[in-house]
């Protein structure tokens, strides 16, 4: 097989949550780029059409689905008019993300719940939903978004980081269970890169010039920089690789 095609996607549907600005947008208009078609779902109708018409000027699909992932029944839902409009899925990508950031001991029972029930607990419903599909089709990919946060630690993450730690052990436990299907499971651990998510960090100079020293690279991640690991880990080029997390954070987690 020749090296183009092992990074071609042209054919497959791919699903990506929280595919309405930051992350999840440059994901999905990278697996655009390299030829899928996809299923955006989130809850902001007039970015997601925004994310459709780009998508679309790239000569692919797009199609948006408004999807609450705290409601396990929209979710269900969701990935039954995704079949229903596309009549498969290949790639799903688990971006759609929270965080709360406070200290260990203000955390609150209400706090706690939405970080997991969106970072983690929407992860595993999302995909229950999705994986029936792709173990009838022969193959699939999922790829989960974790975070150098899964791996170190920063005060003030206690939430955040504990989904994002189970998350990374989610990928393994889901490797191990499909590996004979044919379906790869990975996660991408990325730094603070600039999104929306993380404006109140970036206009923070305390904060800001304390990720930038951390950083052996001395800034910050840009989103179109997670299209290359993306491409790889929802195409051929990764068909042996599964259970795996890839940390692109500058050289953060080389510590």
């Amino acid at each position: 097989m020749m090296i183009p095609e092992l990074f071609d996607l042209s054919g497959r549907v791919a699903l990506v949550t929280g595919a309405s600005k930051g992350l999840g947008k440059a994901m999905a208009t990278a697996l655009a780029h390299a030829g899928a078609d996809l299923a955006l779902y989130g809850r902001d109708v007039a970015e997601l059409k925004a994310v459709k018409e780009t998508i679309e000027d790239l000569g692919r699909r797009a199609e948006y689905f408004v999807v609450d992932l705290l409601k396990k029944e929209e979710i269900d839902a969701g990935a039954k008019d995704t079949i229903a409009a596309f009549g498969r899925v290949d790639i799903l990508v688990n971006n759609a993300g929270v965080n709360v950031r406070k200290p260990v001991l203000e955390i609150t029972p209400e706090e706690w719940d939405f970080v997991m029930d969106t970072n983690l607990k929407g992860y595993l419903f999302m995909t229950q939903a999705v994986v029936p599909y792709m173990v009838s089709q022969g193959a699939g990919k999922i790829i989960n978004m974790a975070s150098i946060l899964g791996a170190v630690a920063l005060p003030s993450q206690v939430a955040y980081a504990s989904s994002k730690g189970g998350i990374i052990q989610m990928t393994k436990v889901m490797a191990l269970e499909w590996a004979q299907q044919h379906i790869q499971v990975n996660a991408i651990g990325p730094t603070y890169f600039e999104t929306p998510l993380v404006a109140t960090l970036r206009n923070d100079p305390e904060r800001y010039n304390f990720i930038i020293e951390r950083t052996p690279m001395r800034r910050w991640g840009r989103p179109e920089e997670l299209s290359g690991v993306v491409i790889f880990l929802a195409s051929k080029a990764s068909d042996f690789v599964t259970g795996q997390t890839i940390f692109i954070d500058g050289g953060w987690t080389i510590w």
